[in-house]
């Protein structure tokens, strides 16, 4: 199914695909990280995370209604098939929850890219991941991380366990079966809530981050950020997780992080880039992150969203149109048109000159 996301509701995203076609017409010079891009006829494809999906269809609204004569198709089938996509050459972008890992990258291995060329990732997209519940006569829950941890590892099974109690005086908790809802798909989003139980409860998460949700946990499993909001949404006493801006009708839970609980906000999940460094290594112009989530004042469930792109394109049309579009994307307008829309954290203005600097380099 496609969508014209040009007055499309945001109701729409959980679509399988979301495809934008051009409108009004601005002169400028691409490459600049202005929506007056170019005017020359072009199309550009992205594939990849759905959290990214309600900012996708921002940015790309922006930019064709200044752009005439573009075309840009972002289908939100999940992070890994954005990967596999840009590995095939299938799309000039990716869309993605977690960077490639060092044994993914390497010359040659990309569709799109010339033979001596490797993928760079940019963060372009920073969001709380909302641990989000739909449980009877429960309105406020608070979960410290291994209580969290143990929910989903299917340690904890009902709602009126003790360890839950412990950290929800006055809460009436139902006698009820916990019933934990995760992703079926391979899912970067799956990639950081993992990470998060990994780093902030190891005792009972001894798993490292992964993509696949760790089947001999149980649960129920549904596709999607959409799925598993609606898995919850229309379950009973119900838990999941998924992209805060997919989720603000249902509850979300705080979580304690040393002495304090957080909330899933964008200012608290904006202080994870700051806090954390990239990954060691890696080109000049590879930002990918270790993300640090045990820094105090942090929010630990973060997302952070990258677009996977060409060092070198075979075609120059391509990377033309990548460097203005994702110029656009990166920059202060972009990230604060996508605060607006999906309620992501803006990147900072460090942080964006360093993704500015990245997208210059691309040839």
């Amino acid at each position: 199914m496609k969508i014209s996301t040009l007055g499309a509701p945001v109701a729409l995203l959980a679509a399988a695909a979301l495809t934008l076609s051009a409108c009004a017409a601005n002169e400028g010079n691409p490459g600049t990280g202005s929506t007056g891009g170019t005017t020359a006829a072009s199309t550009l494809a992205g594939k990849g995370s759905s959290a990214m999906a309600a900012a996708q269809q921002k940015w790309i609204a922006d930019y064709q209604s200044a752009n005439s004569g573009v075309t840009i198709n972002y289908s939100p089938d999940g992070s890994g098939a954005g990967r596999e996509a840009f590995v095939s050459g299938a799309v000039q972008y990716a869309g993605s929850d977690r960077a490639f890992k060092d044994e993914e990258l390497g010359a040659g291995k990309f569709g799109k890219c010339t033979a001596e060329s490797s993928a760079l990732n940019l963060p372009v997209y920073v969001s709380p991941i909302a641990v989000i519940f739909n449980v009877q006569g429960v309105k406020d829950l608070k979960l410290d991380a291994d209580t969290l941890a143990s929910i989903f590892a299917g340690r904890i099974t009902k709602w009126n366990d003790a360890k839950i109690a412990a950290t929800n005086s006055g809460v009436m908790l139902p006698d009820a079966n916990i019933t934990a809802v995760h992703r079926s798909d391979d899912s970067g989003t799956t990639n950081n809530f993992t990470d998060a139980l990994h780093q902030t409860a190891p005792s009972v998460w001894t798993e490292a981050a992964s993509d696949t949700f760790p089947a001999e946990f149980g649960g129920e499993a549904a596709k999607g950020n959409s799925g598993v909001v609606d898995a919850v949404a229309n379950g009973t006493n119900t838990i999941g997780y998924a992209d805060a801006s997919a989720a603000k009708d249902l509850g979300h839970a705080k979580l304690k992080v040393g002495d304090d609980w957080l909330s899933p906000t964008a200012e608290a999940a904006a202080k994870i880039v700051d806090q954390s460094s990239t990954i060691p290594g890696r080109s000049e112009h590879d930002l990918a992150l270790k993300l640090n989530r045990k820094a105090a004042g942090v929010y630990p469930a973060v997302l952070v969203g990258y677009v996977l792109l060409c060092e070198a394109y075979k075609d120059a049309k391509d990377a033309e149109l990548v460097k203005s579009f994702i110029g656009y994307v990166a920059s202060a307008e972009g990230q604060k048109s996508a605060a607006a829309a999906a309620g992501s954290a803006p990147l900072t203005s460090a942080t964006q000159a360093k993704v500015k600097a990245a997208i210059d380099s691309i040839k």
